[in-house]
């Protein structure tokens, strides 16, 4: 009896076995039978016409001739003419159009916590005199009404920095060198009283060893006025030598009750549309 159940159960198991070779087989066969019935051009043109996450995602893996079409640089070069993303230097032409397509689509802050809203998370206290930094709500009204809080500091001189590490943040260093995108640095300051204030930022491009590379030191800005409104800084840098990898900005300022600053960003724009 029992010999006889063991082998009814081999029996199953070579069955099963057989079955899904057979299904998978079929299923091939199906989509071979589909790929013959549609022109690959006409395929190209309908995965063109799909989210480019979608076609990463999920038309990809339908199938070797699928997968052949989505890896193709000429996929990603028409997704980016058809969709206004060009190089900032025509004649320095992407490596990797599909990696060029996703950094310059999805374009993106580098800095942590710019807004405040996480306290001073993030960032790494270089100069912290008399009452230290602080964050509060925007007293003045921002521009942009997703913006209420600010970074708050003292009647002396404070600062605080980020490093930004490109590789991580996924810019290698094939794309930054080769491409050399334009780096966008921007950020907001108010000084809200009757009292001189004083503003200041400082942007440097370091090398591998964190190295200075370009050092940038914009004017410093002082101010004098009762409730003196929101004003944004803004770099471009271009035309920079290979070799960048990290990024370190630093701001800060003082005033009698505080220089307010918010909203900082730095991008990566390796396409011509700011």
């Amino acid at each position: 009896m029992h010999k006889r159940v063991e082998l009814a159960k081999r029996q199953k198991k070579m069955y099963q076995k057989t079955r899904m070779s057979t299904d998978s087989e079929t299923r091939s066969d199906a989509c071979s039978g589909q790929q013959s019935a549609v022109p690959l051009a006409v395929v190209e043109e309908v995965l063109l016409n799909l989210p480019a996450h979608q076609v990463v995602q999920v038309c990809r893996l339908v199938c070797h001739e699928w997968k052949e079409l989505v890896d193709s640089a000429t996929h990603w070069r028409v997704r980016c003419r058809r969709e206004g993303l060009q190089p900032n230097d025509a004649s320095r032409s992407p490596e990797d159009w599909c990696q060029f397509y996703f950094l310059s689509k999805f374009r993106r802050n580098l800095l942590k916590n710019p807004r405040a809203d996480d306290g001073l998370q993030g960032w790494e206290i270089v100069q912290n005199r008399a009452d230290n930094w602080a964050t509060e709500l925007n007293r003045i009204p921002f521009p942009d009404n997703t913006v209420t809080k600010c970074f708050v500091t003292s009647d002396s001189l404070c600062l605080k920095e980020q490093l930004i590490d490109l590789k991580e943040e996924g810019y290698s260093e094939a794309f930054m060198d080769q491409l050399r995108p334009h780096i966008k640095i921007s950020d907001w300051y108010t000084p809200p009283s009757g009292y001189r204030s004083h503003y200041c930022l400082s942007v440097q491009f370091l090398d591998q060893e964190r190295n200075p590379i370009i050092t940038c030191h914009p004017d410093v800005f002082r101010q004098q006025g009762n409730d003196y409104p929101w004003c944004q800084i803004t770099y471009i840098f271009r035309n920079y030598g290979s070799g960048i990898r990290f990024i370190r900005f630093t701001h800060g300022g003082m005033e009698w009750s505080g220089i307010r600053v918010t909203n900082s960003s730095v991008e990566i724009c390796p396409a011509t549309v700011f």
